[in-house]
């Protein structure tokens, strides 16, 4: 066994989001007992903290005594768009609990031929939402855990999870999460540092027609000519300066490597 995903069913008298810390205690208690087991393994196990989100468990996942290596932060993902965006979007500001080795965990993907039961069907994302999903959790260097039926992937399924830039983006060995770096209305974008030097950048359409979103250097924090490469494609699309735009289709992203 290589992944123990350690689920809060049936745990009760807990805390629920937006209460007090004082229950902090019983919430880390499961926790500390699952970690003092997989202790006594003579291998290494990934340990995965699976209690929604409550009581902020990204502040202390990774304490000692527990030692978790990703943790839930929200509720169960749904494969609508309503719930995959919602959960996605709104990670804002815990990039700085991910590091290498203590993830952030927005939960399991959900494309492909997907189902709660004996009976599967399509995922009702359309290809450009599945495109968001890809993006935004390879940018917040989130669990990439597939739910669907493997044996039956379609060719645009597999090249969603096996574009080897895109994973070269998801597996960076600095271990650091995207944060948003500008939003305007229903356009948003996460930009994620790399080990190179260079940054990867999601600019998002949430709207429900093509929009055109752009990113300057200043809110990325960078100067001078960049190259800016396509990811999905796997195209350069030329030297810019001070800031690049594109137009994004309706509930999709564009996705990009700036680099010197």
């Amino acid at each position: 066994m290589d992944y123990l995903k350690y689920d809060w069913c049936g745990y009760t008298n807990v805390l629920a989001p937006g209460e007090s810390n004082q229950q902090l205690p019983v919430l880390k208690r499961p926790y500390q007992v699952g970690r003092a087991a997989l202790n006594q393994v003579p291998r290494d196990i990934v340990y995965s903290l699976c209690q929604y989100g409550w009581g902020n468990v990204w502040e202390w996942g990774a304490e000692k005594g527990i030692e978790g290596n990703s943790w839930r932060t929200t509720g169960d993902i749904t494969d609508t768009w309503e719930s995959m965006s919602g959960i996605g979007f709104r990670q804002v500001g815990n990039s700085k609990y991910a590091s290498p080795g203590h993830w952030n965990d927005p939960d399991m993907l959900v494309i492909g031929k997907v189902g709660w039961g004996p009976r599967l069907r399509d995922s009702h994302l359309t290809a450009n939402e599945q495109y968001v999903h890809i993006t935004l959790w390879s940018l917040l260097a989130s669990p990439l855990l597939l739910g669907n039926d493997l044996t039956q992937m379609d060719e645009f399924e597999l090249n969603l999870v096996t574009n080897d830039e895109v994973l070269a983006i998801h597996q960076d060995p600095l271990g650091k999460a995207a944060d948003r770096v500008s939003k305007k209305d229903e356009l948003e974008v996460w930009s994620r540092p790399l080990a190179d030097g260079s940054l990867a950048v999601g600019l998002f359409n949430r709207d429900e027609m093509d929009m055109k979103v752009g990113v300057t250097w200043a809110e990325l924090g960078v100067t001078g000519k960049r190259t800016v490469r396509d990811l999905w494609r796997q195209k350069d699309l030329g030297v810019f300066d001070r800031e690049f735009s594109t137009v994004a289709p309706r509930h999709g992203a564009v996705f990009v490597r700036v680099s010197r």
